[in-house]
């Protein structure tokens, strides 16, 4: 048995060990071999000299974030000391600056979180359509309109193209009142929410004013050519077959595309199917086309969205043992980066 004591007087006590010691509880979850105290702006350990020096190396790196931004989130701690991969760390120490996307409103820091929101950045970046399937949560259209953000400063586009399907998640909401904008700007929310993050407000609206930045529902997008743009569909499982097809052959000259769906939120009507699992099948193979799975280990929000969906699955498993998701165990799997055609 060995005894540690970590000093954190270069840091707040309180964003360390969380309110009500909320922080230091996930902690002590962590290493549950571990008798970890708190003394004022010290940390005690014991127990075996590996497991203390596994969890010194986590409480660095939350040291270092703390004193780099001052706050931390819960989820955030979480994920810290689940992170044993480099990629991981490196997010967290900012060991590598190239990994930020997009500099936000007061110098906020937009990047890539997990492993496999790093790959949907490489593989955009090497092919013209992506395909992102993963649960909610897991950050596939934040990272989507980062790139695309990322794209337009660079100038490399000349504008951003946002849509989704209008399909309500389950509930009927009736006349909405107002006019068309206002009538389906609910059903768009979440990428406005995005583009607030990444863009100041005065320049968002005269991107938006002046139609640098456009999103609309799907069903706008028919009859045009889509060039020297960035686009993206989101929650692409409430697409039918045709209206999927017809979205992809929109796509124009230098433009690229990031479509992002969950398989298992598909509130499309009982007679109708979604269109994603067939595009994402029939299209494995294509040069220039890339598929990205992600699921709940990229979940960056509250960290019980986590265990929720661990839990659907688990029942999902349950009821329908012998059904697999389309693209998941096929034995012609799409690869997760296809050959880019320039």
């Amino acid at each position: 048995m060995t005894d540690t004591i970590i000093n954190l007087e270069t840091v707040n006590p309180i964003e360390f060990f969380g309110v009500n010691n909320g922080k230091l509880d996930i902690l002590k979850k962590k290493f549950p071999l571990l008798k970890i105290l708190s003394r004022g702006t010290q940390l005690k350990l014991s127990g075996a000299p590996e497991q203390i020096d596994s969890a010194k190396e986590k409480i660095n790196l939350i040291v270092q974030y703390l004193q780099r931004n001052g706050h931390m989130s819960e989820n955030y701690f979480e994920q810290i000391l689940g992170g044993d991969d480099a990629e991981t760390v490196d997010h967290f120490v900012d060991r590598n600056p190239n990994d930020i996307l997009v500099f936000g409103p007061n110098g906020k820091t937009v990047r890539a979180r997990t492993a496999n929101q790093k790959r949907l950045v490489s593989v955009a970046e090497k092919n013209d359509i992506v395909f992102a399937i993963g649960p909610a949560g897991t950050g596939k259209t934040y990272t989507a309109v980062a790139l695309a953000v990322r794209a337009l400063k660079n100038k490399m586009v000349k504008k951003i193209i946002l849509t989704r399907p209008a399909v309500e998640a389950g509930e009927s909401l009736g006349f909405l009142p107002g006019d068309l904008k206002e009538k389906i700007d609910p059903y768009l929310r979440p990428l406005y929410d995005a583009l607030d993050d990444m863009i100041p407000a005065d320049k968002l609206g005269y991107y938006m004013s002046t139609r640098v930045i456009e999103i609309a529902p799907l069903a706008y997008m028919r009859g045009r050519t889509l060039d020297n743009a960035f686009i993206i569909l989101d929650e692409a499982q409430n697409a039918t077959d045709l209206q999927l097809k017809m979205f992809l052959t929109r796509i124009g000259a230098n433009a690229k595309a990031i479509i992002t769906g969950d398989m298992t939120q598909v509130d499309l009507p009982k007679n109708q199917r979604s269109g994603l699992e067939k595009a994402v099948r029939i299209l494995r193979n294509v040069d220039g086309i890339a598929h990205i799975e992600l699921d709940e280990e990229d979940v960056v929000r509250h960290r019980l969205v986590k265990a929720i969906i661990k839990a659907y699955e688990r029942e999902k498993e349950k009821e329908q043992p012998e059904q697999q998701q389309p693209w998941k165990g096929h034995k012609n799997k799409p690869q997760d980066e296809s050959p880019s055609n320039g």
